[in-house]
C-alpha cells in the first residue's frame, strides 16, 4: 500500500465535531485549570505538522481535553498515541475516539508532571543518544500554569537521560504562551533572552514554529499561543549537571538586565 493509501486506511471514521462533544458532555474551560479549548482543526493539524512525520509514530499528547489535537494526531497516522489527561470530564469523549481508532489510542487518567513517560513505550522505540531520535513525539496544547514547570522537568530529564528521553533524543512540540514561546527561542542579544531561553537552549535546537491568535480559543485567553518545537542536542552547550546550571542562570537573570553582573558576583 502507498503511503497516501496507508495514511487514508488510518484516517479517522466521522465523529461529531468537537464543539458537538463539548455540548454532549457538558464540558466548560476550568479557569483555575488555565484550560483553553483549540476547537479549529485546521490549527490542530498545523501545531502537528510541526512535529514531522508521524507516520507510524509513537506519540504522547499531554492534556489532551476534549480531543481536537488528539484528532489531528491520529488523522497524521500515528500508529500509538498515549494521551495524559488529569481532568475526568474529558475521559468519556477520549474513549469515543479509541473506539474509532481501534489499537492506536491509550488513556491515563493522571498528572503529567508525576507520570512515568519512561513507562509509558515499549523498549524497542529507543534509539542512542547520538544517533538519530526515535520515532516518538511528545506534542501537547499545554495549560498556561503548567507550561513552564513542565519544559524545565522535561529539560532535568533531557539532562539527565531519563523521564521521556530514556528512549532517546525525543521530540517535543508544545505550545505556550506567546511571550513565554519568545523567551524559549531569543538568541544572544535579544532583549527577550532569560534564564528559559539558556535553559533551553543549552539542551536542545529550540524553533519557534508559529503564533496562534487567542480568538481562536475557547474561552479566548487574554495572550497570542506560540507553538514551539525541541530537538534534544547529542552533547549540551554546557558540560555542568543541570541543578549547577539551573542555579547559576537563575542568579544571573534575578536582577534587571543591567544589573545582572551582581546575579554573577
Amino acid at each position: 500500500m502507498s503511503a497516501s493509501g496507508k495514511l487514508a486506511s488510518l484516517r479517522l471514521p466521522p465523529l461529531p465535531t468537537v464543539g458537538e462533544l463539548i455540548k454532549l458532555y457538558n464540558l466548560r474551560a476550568e479557569k483555575q485549570l488555565s484550560q483553553n479549548f483549540l476547537l479549529d482543526l485546521r490549527l490542530t493539524d498545523k501545531i502537528v505538522r510541526q512535529a514531522g512525520n508521524l507516520m507510524d509514530a509513537h506519540v504522547c499528547e499531554v492534556g489532551p481535553g476534549p480531543g481536537g489535537l488528539t484528532r489531528s494526531i491520529l488523522n497524521s497516522g500515528a500508529a500509538d498515541l498515549l494521551v495524559v489527561e488529569k481532568d475526568t470530564r474529558f475521559i468519556p469523549g477520549l474513549k469515543l475516539l479509541s473506539e474509532a481508532a481501534p489499537g492506536r489510542l491509550r488513556i491515563v487518567h493522571g498528572d503529567i508532571l508525576t507520570y512515568r513517560t519512561d513507562r509509558g513505550f515499549p523498549a524497542t522505540v529507543s534509539k542512542p543518544w547520538g544517533g538519530d531520535p526515535p520515532n516518538l513525539h511528545i506534542i501537547g496544547n499545554l495549560p498556561f500554569s503548567v507550561s513552564t514547570p513542565l519544559i524545565i522537568k522535561w529539560l532535568e530529564d533531557m539532562a539527565n537521560g531519563t523521564g521521556p528521553f530514556v528512549y532517546g533524543r525525543t521530540r517535543l512540540t508544545l505550545t505556550f504562551q506567546k511571550e513565554v514561546a519568545e523567551r524559549l527561542t531569543a538568541s544572544t542579544g535579544s532583549k527577550q533572552r532569560s534564564r528559559l531561553s539558556v535553559m533551553a537552549q543549552y539542551l536542545c535546537t529550540v524553533r519557534n514554529c508559529f503564533t496562534i491568535p487567542g480568538r481562536a480559543f475557547v474561552p479566548k485567553p487574554e495572550v497570542d499561543v506560540g507553538v514551539v518545537h525541541f530537538t534534544p542536542l547529542v552533547q549540551p552547550q554546557i558540560q555542568q549537571p543541570f541543578k549547577l546550571v539551573e542555579k547559576v542562570v537563575r542568579n544571573i537573570f534575578q536582577f534587571r538586565r543591567k544589573y545582572c553582573h551582581k546575579g554573577v558576583e
